[in-house]
């Protein structure tokens, strides 16, 4: 089968980007001819730079340079914002340009809510009557498509997100100059939603029950996205009673440098007020790590099924559940092991 993925793709700075890279290179395992038509700054083998993320006209250009392609089937990565003004209102004109040559339109969407604001619930409803098939990664998302948005079920294909089957770093902690520390890890994005900000303020109280624990804030915005958030957490851990423990690593990092930051770490936390699936959260459970994360419902999921970490609620839920995996050894022993296997056995990117 020959298939067109539409997509950011690396070295562009974005998780769908990222996700879609490990995703070709585990289908490219199998016998299908697989192509990327992608925004300019892609690189890679059959990754073509077709378009601007915010030009008018994108849908023009992502069909004129698929169609040469002659793909059985297209495959959109869905995101709001990735596809032009208004919310990504050019994904609509795609689809219909696809559906008027014939060709297969299959979604994966990476946001699914029930009350999103009215335009992006206009794109919604007109993508979901007028896709082939779609995938989500939540049962949650699934109950949403077909209840919300009068999806067939037998067009919604659940498919968790993938996770590399990998092996930590060796001497992470040495290479970083960590040796001896107790680390905790917030990684990714700096934007209001992920909650960095409420650690920072907690951590104060986590070194007074582990004096040896080190809090590293590993990430960037993406392009100029959120700097007045930027700005609040430098603030914020300028003025911490426990900012010697603490540490920013910043940067769009090469894929081992972050595989380096993740293997030092110790425990992993997600305390996100909003979002889905965590392409950050898959690569802590790839290397073995304890997470402990908000209680939205694709998090509560994966700790449920994972049995690889803790979700929590309070500040004191959070204080109490890090503390913890950072001074029981067979707690966090267990838990680590539980995370390579859930990888192995249910989401890596082999079985994806």
């Amino acid at each position: 089968m020959r298939i067109a993925f539409v997509s950011t793709y690396p070295p562009i700075e974005c998780g769908i980007g990222t996700y879609t890279y490990f995703l070709v290179q585990a289908m490219a395992q199998k016998p299908h001819e697989l192509h990327v038509v992608s925004q300019f700054g892609a690189a890679g083998e059959n990754v073509y730079q077709a378009y601007e993320g915010n030009e008018p006209g994108l849908a023009k250009h992502i069909f004129d340079m698929a169609v040469k392609i002659t793909p059985d089937v297209v495959h959109i990565q869905h995101e709001f914002g990735l596809y032009g003004e208004l919310d990504g209102i050019s994904v609509l004109e795609l689809i219909y340009r696809f559906k008027s040559a014939g060709t297969p339109v299959v979604i994966t969407f990476h946001t699914v809510n029930n009350d999103f604001p009215r335009r992006k619930r206009m794109i919604m409803d007109v993508v979901c009557r007028e896709a082939n098939a779609f995938i989500v990664h939540e049962s949650a998302h699934v109950k949403t498509l077909a209840e919300d948005f009068n999806v067939p079920r037998s067009k919604i294909n659940l498919i968790p997100h993938g996770a590399r089957e990998v092996s930590p770093v060796p001497n992470a902690k040495k290479t970083l100059g960590l040796e001896n520390k107790k680390v905790i890890l917030l990684g990714g994005y700096f934007r209001p939603t992920k909650g960095f900000d409420r650690i920072i303020d907690l951590f104060p109280s986590i070194v007074e029950k582990v004096p040896d624990a080190c809090l590293i804030l590993a990430g960037k915005m993406r392009r100029l996205e959120y700097s007045d958030y930027r700005q609040l957490l430098f603030e914020k851990i300028n003025n911490s009673p426990a900012k010697k423990s603490i540490e920013v690593f910043r940067g769009q990092f090469p894929q081992k440098t972050f595989d380096t930051i993740i293997s030092a770490a110790d425990t992993m936390v997600f305390p996100y007020s909003a979002g889905a699936q965590s392409g950050v959260m898959s690569h802590a459970l790839a290397f073995g790590k304890p997470i402990v994360a908000s209680t939205l419902p694709a998090f509560t999921h994966i700790a449920s099924s994972s049995e690889a970490g803790y979700t929590a609620e309070t500040d004191n839920d959070y204080i109490d559940a890090i503390t913890k995996l950072l001074t029981d050894a067979s707690e966090h022993q267990r838990l680590s092991a539980n995370a390579v296997a859930y990888v192995r056995d249910k989401i890596s990117w082999q079985l994806v």
